[in-house]
């Protein structure tokens, strides 16, 4: 079981400390059942919803089940929250530019962002509206860039400006470029932060997460949902609840192929893809992100800003062999060193004067895709009991970026997809 020492906190209640992480009270699901039972004095056999998956978004929809008065239950495999793609991004608010108009991807970005942004003003978390620049390197990129802006438009971001080249190194003297977009409601988050957040306005409404706790299985079982539970240090477990949202990020295919009654259709094959990134050595010379025109799903190697101001470039796409992955410790984060030239070429592209020597390996993260590397890139999966036909239950599939922007949005389509208010 994992040691917890818990530290109170005047804003949201308790919280527990683990080597140097920092997050709110969380147990194993066996010291959850035990405190269960002596809470409610009967065995925790039911609650109203579990969430399968402590990432941002699993927190998101576990905070708006809980909010609405359902005993909801978070299980996460991990030994802390947001250990998979929440902790291995780029941390970008996106204003919604890149995805098919009237996609669920374009309309739960534009909603995500600005419940984002008001959420974060009003809970404390650390962002800032940074803004992007979005561009075309040589003339042969500009009907591109137009194309951009139209689907941006048609999208509902309305405030994107059009920037000569010579416009855009006004602003960023380093740049090189024929011409730009300017998206001034892009930005950059916190996701730890956001993280925390999510889970103390979850626990606050009652809700609670369980640790160490791999949901197994799933099946239909009179009118509620079985699951059987892996929980460190304990045997085999059983919950029951109505409402189940598997939102376990890179493993949720996995979970969707151990649903009972659930049809092939609805259950994808997993595919990964790898990004690495480097970070610059030495103060970065733009005060904006620095986005190339993006290729398909994939945005570029592009620069983006922390809070503190460090630069760091990517994600590069590399895809993995999804046949050799089936757990997380079969995933390699390592970062190769030698992608770095591809850094540099792909870099100079828009600040020449990039030096040698100044890209450092940072660190990876992998996309939960469930599309081939030469198959156009699908809009997010949110099947609910209307498109397989199973009551109570949702699969979020395929939640890559904008899923951190989205978050919220996506706890609101959770609930209508549940008919819940």
């Amino acid at each position: 079981m994992v040691d917890v020492v818990l530290v109170r906190s005047s804003r949201i209640g308790w919280r527990k400390k683990m080597g140097a992480e920092l997050s709110l009270q969380a147990f194993s699901l066996a010291s959850y059942a035990l405190m269960w039972r002596a809470k409610h004095n009967r065995a925790m056999e039911k609650v109203d919803a579990v969430v399968i998956g402590a990432g941002v978004v699993g927190l998101a929809v576990a905070r708006a089940l809980a909010q609405v008065g359902l005993e909801t239950l978070v299980l996460e495999q991990a030994p802390h929250i947001g250990a998979g793609v929440s902790s291995r991004n780029s941390e970008v608010i996106h204003a919604g530019l890149y995805y098919p108009p009237a996609s669920l991807k374009a309309r739960l970005c534009v909603r995500g962002r600005d419940l984002l942004y008001a959420y974060c003003e009003t809970h404390q978390v650390a962002y800032r509206r940074c803004g992007k620049l979005v561009l075309a390197t040589d003339v042969q990129q500009m009907a591109g860039l137009q194309a951009l802006a139209a689907k941006a438009q048609s999208n509902g971001v309305h405030d994107l400006r059009w920037l000569s080249g010579q416009q855009a190194q006004a602003l960023e003297p380093a740049l090189r470029c024929e011409a730009a977009l300017l998206s001034p409601s892009t930005g950059i988050v916190d996701s730890h932060g956001l993280m925390l957040s999510l889970q103390g306005d979850m626990e606050a409404a009652g809700g609670a997460l369980a640790l160490c706790s791999k949901a197994l299985r799933l099946r239909p079982y009179a009118g509620q949902w079985h699951l059987d539970v892996a929980s460190q240090g304990a045997a085999e477990m059983a919950l029951q609840a109505r409402f189940v949202i598997n939102a376990a990020g890179l493993w949720a295919p996995f979970l969707a192929q151990q649903t009972a009654g659930l049809g092939a259709a609805f259950r994808p094959q997993p595919r990964f893809s790898k990004g690495s990134y480097f970070s610059l050595t030495g103060p970065a010379p733009f005060t904006r992100l620095i986005y190339p025109l993006p290729q398909d799903a994939w945005l570029g190697v592009h620069l983006t800003l922390d809070l503190a101001g460090q630069a760091r470039f990517g994600p590069d796409a590399q895809w993995l062999d999804s046949d050799l992955i089936q757990t997380p410790e079969q995933l390699d984060y390592q970062v190769d060193a030698q992608r770095a030239q591809a850094f540099y070429a792909d870099v100079r592209r828009y600040w020449p004067a990039l030096p040698d020597g100044a890209l450092q390996p940072a660190y990876s993260g992998v996309r939960p895709k469930i599309h081939g590397p030469h198959e156009a890139a699908p809009d997010f999966r949110v099947d609910g009991p209307a498109q397989h036909g199973l009551p109570g239950l949702v699969n979020l599939l395929g939640i890559e970026s904008p899923g951190l922007t989205s978050c919220l949005a996506l706890a609101e389509e959770v609930l209508r997809r549940l008919s819940l208010p």
